[in-house]
């Protein structure tokens, strides 16, 4: 009864209602995002949009302090969104035409995004303790407009993301492929990229800038574990992505702790759990058919003479095989 009540409290308290369907939504959709990203082998991806987006989020403080707004952060976020989308497209187009190798670029965003950022907050007046909470996350600070915002662009990403999943796919698994398939390359990836700066800066109040990349990649493991159908591992990461964000959100109205660090380490005990149990659930599986939903070209049987005989799937009549 005791721990009822405790869910009563919390589930009571609008601060912690804001934050669980902040957790919520970037739960569902940050390994979406990351599923394309780990096949297109972009893992780090999110790192380097994370670092440009702290930026963006200096950037927006000092547009504030400018401004002589009440609040110097009110421009926090919007910043930290438009510097996420521009950078990811940058990435995108150095990657694209590969004057510059994809990890140079990403160690590009990652120095230039940090040191812009910790600039530009001094010329705000603020000083670098003030991005901690955008770096590590501070789900205490998730304000109804916070929240809005949230729900849109989670909105767009679970749109693009879902809505244009066997483009996306096929974009990302074999973009020679693709445009033979008279698919608009560029403009898929580009959506990827956009997409993942979206998701950075949604999650940047749950998990922090340096943590959201952890979100992205780790439940998308977890999924590729236990299933090998792309479809079923991106389902399989949002649960995880969903459970994870809300357990790990809730030990912090019991305990002290940072809610983003909770939540990735959480998710990277998942990871081991299942890692050491995959060779054992594998030990256990029966021998059967690897592809059961393929249907077999040859079916082998022996018949009461000795003799074998193979039918040919489709076929409505048997061939006498010689042994």
């Amino acid at each position: 009864m005791i721990l009822f009540d405790e869910l009563g409290y919390m589930l009571g308290d609008p601060l912690m209602q804001r934050a669980l369907l902040a957790a919520l939504l970037v739960g569902v959709s940050a390994p979406v995002v990351g599923t394309y990203l780990v096949q297109r082998r972009l893992a780090l991806l999110g790192d380097g949009i994370g670092h440009v987006a702290l930026t963006g989020v200096a950037l927006g403080w000092l547009i504030g302090a400018t401004m002589g707004l009440a609040s110097a952060d009110a421009l926090a976020v919007p910043g930290a969104v438009v510097a996420a989308v521009v950078g990811s497209a940058l990435i995108e187009v150095v990657r694209r035409r590969g004057r510059t190798s994809g990890d140079l670029a990403l160690a590009i965003m990652f120095y230039g995004g940090i040191a812009g950022g910790v600039l530009l907050i001094g010329l705000a007046g603020g000083s670098s303790s003030n991005l901690m909470a955008y770096l590590f996350g501070s789900i205490s600070t998730v304000t109804s407009t916070d929240l809005l915002l949230t729900v849109v662009l989670c909105a767009v990403i679970l749109l693009v993301g879902l809505g244009l999943r066997a483009a996306l796919f096929s974009v990302s698994h074999d973009e020679e492929f693709a445009t033979a398939s008279g698919l608009p390359v560029w403009a898929l990836n580009m959506a990827v990229a956009v997409v993942a700066a979206l998701t950075v800066t949604v999650a940047m109040r749950v998990v922090g800038l340096l943590l959201v990349s952890a979100l992205m990649i780790v439940p998308v493991a977890i999924g590729q574990l236990v299933t090998h159908s792309f479809r079923r591992t991106m389902t399989v990461a949002s649960v995880v992505g969903v459970t994870v964000c809300l357990v790990g959100l809730s030990l912090t109205y019991w305990y002290d702790v940072s809610p983003g660090a909770t939540i990735v380490v959480l998710a990277i005990a998942v990871y081991a759990a299942v890692a050491l149990a995959r060779p054992l659930l594998i030990r256990r599986r029966p021998a059967g058919d690897p592809h059961p939903d393929i249907p077999d070209d040859v079916e082998v049987a022996t018949t009461p003479a000795g003799t074998r005989t193979g039918t040919r799937s489709g076929a409505g009549d048997a061939e006498e095989c010689p042994e």
